[in-house]
């Protein structure tokens, strides 16, 4: 059974106000390969609390965080790398790409997903190396 990933209850309805208010990388992600199952036929949902943070995109089956980068994080890869450390205890895989890569090259990420999933996915099939 998996372990239930804590959050901070004071972040859902941020989390409800991030997914209102969408980059266009983020819609562009969600609606070409995220909604209905599009990718590989897993569940990803928009804009979920985990610890004290918002994944921009989760599956809960794969423990997949996709964050999608705007700008600012060029100024913040410190605090990027702390967060991911944080999640990453929790056997939490985090991928990041960034908004203009979405914007530009959708095939492209869409294939980089499906390599990581199917990595993802072996990782937790091997019980010798849990993630």
């Amino acid at each position: 059974m998996k372990e239930v990933i804590p959050y901070n209850k004071n972040l859902v309805e941020k989390a409800r106000e991030y997914r209102k208010n969408q980059t266009l990388a983020e819609k562009a992600i969600w609606e070409k390969l995220f909604r209905n199952k599009q990718l590989l036929g897993y569940k990803f949902t928009r804009q979920k609390p985990l610890l004290h943070f918002i994944a921009d995109f989760y599956c809960s089956k794969l423990l997949l965080i996709v964050e999608i980068d705007g700008e600012y994080h060029k100024y913040q890869i410190a605090r990027d790398d702390e967060r991911t450390r944080e999640l990453e205890k929790y056997g939490l895989k985090v991928i990041r790409f960034s908004n203009e890569d979405i914007l530009i090259n959708l095939s492209e990420i869409k294939k980089e997903l499906v390599k990581e999933i199917k990595v993802r996915e072996m990782e937790l099939l091997n019980p010798l190396n849990p993630p």
